[in-house]
């Protein structure tokens, strides 16, 4: 069936049925929902045991409280990014994966697809269900279940499948329970906060201060820690689709960003904070592991199920998104099957990660790696929203045809590739992690100025290029 029109009744969004419509255009008629929703829906991913981890991140990098806050302040800023592209989705009526065809071609849209949308969805669907994957196997260490490698493993197989049940029945789902999910886990991560509060150290001093470069050096690279969790959000049109095309862009834009900050900000500082109380060895036995310590007995299982859910929560968007990436690559594949099949490999990422790493040690590396792609990729989306206006034409998009309007040259948009790729480039070259540090780091004495410098090169790069494609067009 075309992707341009559907059977009337095919496509229903209800919470209580499995969402069949996939990258289709949405009709006029069948929009419904508020921009406000969208806070709930972002907030229930955010309230997360990575805020406490990459928090804690800040003062083992060796900042003061103060200094801690500050970057964490600035990252979250970047929040209002996912929030601008978000409105693409009313504006074109279909998912963010098919609205970059603007950006790199029909065909050029394929790679980037393939590439940055299955990376930034293998790496996050990894990541929150390895923290889960850790904590739970904790839980059931403590009440006698020490396998090893069995107990992790089993724990990965009911929570990804509990996941992809949730992202088989889709968006009418996620808009139902999803503010209950944020509400419970608020609830859960502030009584937790209340009770480990208390053992931070509030005249904190870093064990040795660091001064000048050094300073500045910690901060960078905290920031791009930071920095890769709002920059991968850049499947947020895929869940504002839905709303009616007359709703306002900023009314979107404000609702995305502080569903993302709000837990961002508070829980995030909240781990700086609990760090400042831990002892050497309990970062050694992970931040996981010594929260459960922290809390009386009653509370440790309270967090792992607030940790569970909030996974749920988290991947069950990240693969109903990567579902329709993999449709808008080209596979003829509906929805559903595609939710299973990412599913299928997001688990068995994590079930290596599981047997390899420690949860601090691979949020850090790989949320770091993100950047890469996450930062020009986004700001190349912000810049051709703010050039177009939110103008896309959801039939155009679909428009595979060579010389249909999207087409550019033999499929592909050397604009956007072009300033990819050099946003990409100087993201490398001024990355500083443990395991690669580009030149350019390594001349500025290890600061980490991957990401304004990468987003500044993608974006104004396309804004450069992409004039002339634009004035053919006839936009501005």
């Amino acid at each position: 069936m075309s992707h341009l029109q559907a059977l009337d009744g095919e496509f229903i969004d209800a919470p209580s049925r499995p969402e069949t419509r996939g990258i289709e255009l949405i009709a006029d008629s069948e929009r419904h929902g508020r921009a406000r929703d969208l806070f709930f829906i972002w907030a229930a991913p955010n309230v997360s045991i990575l805020n406490f981890t990459v928090g804690a991140t800040l003062i083992l990098l060796g900042l003061q409280v103060g200094q801690a806050i500050a970057v964490i302040l600035a990252a979250s800023v970047l929040w209002i990014l996912p929030g601008v592209i978000a409105a693409s989705g009313p504006a074109a009526g279909t998912s963010g994966s098919v609205v970059t065809r603007a950006m790199y071609g029909i065909l050029g849209n394929k790679l980037f697809v393939a590439f940055v949308g299955w990376f930034i969805g293998a790496v996050f669907l990894s990541l929150t269900w390895l923290a889960s994957s850790f904590m739970g196997a904790d839980l059931l260490r403590r009440l006698g279940l020490e396998d090893p490698l069995w107990v992790p493993i089993g724990v990965t197989l009911v929570i990804s499948a509990v996941t992809i049940l949730v992202a088989i029945f889709g968006h009418g789902l996620i808009l139902r329970i999803y503010p209950a999910m944020a509400a419970a886990l608020f609830v859960i991560f502030l009584v937790v906060a209340a009770f480990i509060l208390p053992t931070a150290d509030w005249g904190y001093t870093a064990p040795v201060p660091l001064s000048g470069a050094e300073t500045w050096s910690a901060m960078s690279i905290g920031f791009t820690i930071l920095a890769s969790t709002p920059l991968s959000f850049i499947n947020s049109p895929d869940i504002a689709r839905y709303l009616p095309r007359s709703t306002k862009p900023s009314h979107i834009a404000a609702a995305t960003a502080l569903g993302g900050a709000v837990p961002f900000i508070v829980f995030t500082s909240i781990g700086a904070l609990l760090a400042t109380g831990m002892s050497a060895a309990a970062f050694d036995a992970g931040i996981d592991v010594a929260l459960v310590d922290l809390l009386p007995t009653w509370l440790g299982p309270v967090l792992v199920v607030g940790v569970i859910l909030n996974t749920i929560a988290l991947n069950a968007m990240t693969a109903y998104t990567s579902s329709m990436a993999l449709q808008a690559i080209g596979f003829r594949l509906r929805r559903i099957p595609a939710a299973i099949i990412v599913g299928v490999v997001g688990t068995a990422l994590t079930i290596y990660l599981v047997l390899s790493s420690s949860l601090i040690e691979a949020a850090n590396l790989m949320l770091q790696f993100l950047v890469i792609v996450s930062g020009p990729a986004m700001a190349i989306f912000v810049v051709d929203v703010a050039l177009r206006r939110y103008a896309y034409d959801g039939v155009d998009l679909f428009d595979a045809r060579p010389g249909g309007r999207y087409w550019y040259t033999g499929g592909w948009s050397i604009p956007g590739l072009a300033s990819l790729f050099a946003g990409g480039i100087t993201t490398a070259l001024c990355l500083a992690t443990d395991v690669w540090a580009g030149p350019l780091a390594q001349a500025t004495g290890f600061i980490d100025l991957s990401v304004p410098l990468g987003m500044l090169v993608a974006g104004g790069a396309y804004a450069i290029l992409v004039r002339t494609p634009l004035a053919k067009e006839g936009r501005p």
